[in-house]
């Protein structure tokens, strides 16, 4: 498995934190494409992803550009609200990269423009205008590995015999 969460200027450390424990859970990558509206030392986003850093693949890039230019557009989905299909209606690659936008202003137009091929949605109702960007990154995250059959993820825990009382 070979997925990658990118997200261009995250402006909340706490969206942040919590994608970043999502990545470590599953072994993606992490990619954070700067300006960032925070610290990465910054408590509330230490505290969303918990002990979970040590486990996270962190890269990051000093801007869009640089990112752009050093990943090429293959294997590289758009997430927008301004898509015409469902992140359902993808067959995603081995190696893929989920491309998440800023909090206030999504992924820039002309990113858009250029890759309309590879831009997708998450359905929601038309007068929602968007959803929180960390359940974004986990509604894709959790599509790519269905596709992919959860690759060596394994269920987590001990079960446990329930006792109903009557």
């Amino acid at each position: 498995m070979a997925l990658h969460i990118v997200l261009f200027e995250p402006e909340i450390p706490q969206n942040t934190g919590n994608i970043a424990r999502t990545c470590a859970a599953v072994g993606a990558t992490l990619h954070l494409v700067h300006p960032l509206g925070f610290s990465l030392s910054e408590k509330h986003l230490r505290r969303a992803g918990l002990d979970y850093w040590p486990l996270l693949t962190l890269c990051e890039y000093a801007h869009i550009d640089e990112f752009m230019e050093r990943k090429g557009s293959e294997n590289l989905f758009f997430f927008t609200t301004k898509a015409r299909h469902s992140y359902t209606d993808v067959s995603y690659p081995e190696e893929t990269y989920l491309v998440f936008g800023k909090e206030s202003a999504g992924i820039p137009e002309s990113i858009l423009v250029n890759h309309q091929g590879t831009c997708v949605r998450i359905p929601m109702r038309s007068e929602a205008r968007s959803l929180n960007l960390s359940n974004s990154v986990a509604i894709a995250t959790y599509e790519y590995l269905r596709q992919a059959q959860f690759p060596q993820l394994s269920a987590t825990g001990t079960l446990h015999r329930l006792s109903w009382k009557e």
